[in-house]
């Protein structure tokens, strides 16, 4: 199985590059905003849990986060493989995925991330708003805090897997064909 997360600030590329790789390895997709909404909208256990925290302005604890994760990992035990695409945004996130993985015989291949300059960004995603009808994207406080909560907590992430040598950043600028072809060969690289 080919296990990889792609990994960059907000408006680094990840959901276009995403859907770029999925259709080459055929690989099953993991993005914990599509997993919030899926136990969400369909009510599950997991989901009330989750409400739960966000109607009292809270993050949803790692354990509730690993749950849906490990349960699309159940639901993808026969695939090629799975990119994690916001996830893990800590490092004992890094660890539980690590864990559950290792019970199911599996690792994590890689983590490849996407390094794009901070103005860049905020083009991008300023760029992206005028077309998603997300306010957040038109706002640059907003915008700006994104990126710092990216920098103070998710960068964490890649030093934990770079300590381990599975790490390798990818210039995200450029043409989109051009940069999945560099995510290609490392990707090919990882199998």
């Amino acid at each position: 199985m080919l296990n990889i997360i792609l990994f960059g600030p907000p408006g680094a590329g990840k959901g276009t590059q995403s859907e770029k790789i999925i259709n080459k390895y055929n690989l099953t997709h993991i993005a914990t905003g599509d997993l919030f909404r899926k136990h969400l909208g369909e009510g599950t256990e997991l989901g009330k849990l989750a409400q739960k925290y966000m109607d009292e302005g809270n993050l949803v604890p790692d354990q509730v986060v690993i749950g849906m994760v490990d349960e699309k990992l159940k639901e993808g035990a026969n695939s090629n493989g799975f990119i994690f695409d916001g996830f893990p945004r800590t490092v004992p996130q890094a660890q539980a995925l690590e864990t559950l993985l290792e019970e199911k015989g599996e690792s994590i291949n890689g983590m490849i991330a996407l390094d794009v300059p901070e103005e860049e960004l905020k083009k991008r995603i300023k760029e992206r708003g005028k077309t998603s009808g997300r306010a957040d994207d038109q706002d640059e406080n907003k915008i700006e805090n994104r990126i710092k909560v990216y920098l103070d907590e998710t960068l964490p992430v890649a030093n934990y897997f770079d300590q381990k040598d599975k790490f390798v950043k990818i210039n995200g600028v450029g043409s989109i064909d051009e940069i999945f072809n560099n995510i290609c060969d490392q990707v090919d690289r990882l199998k």
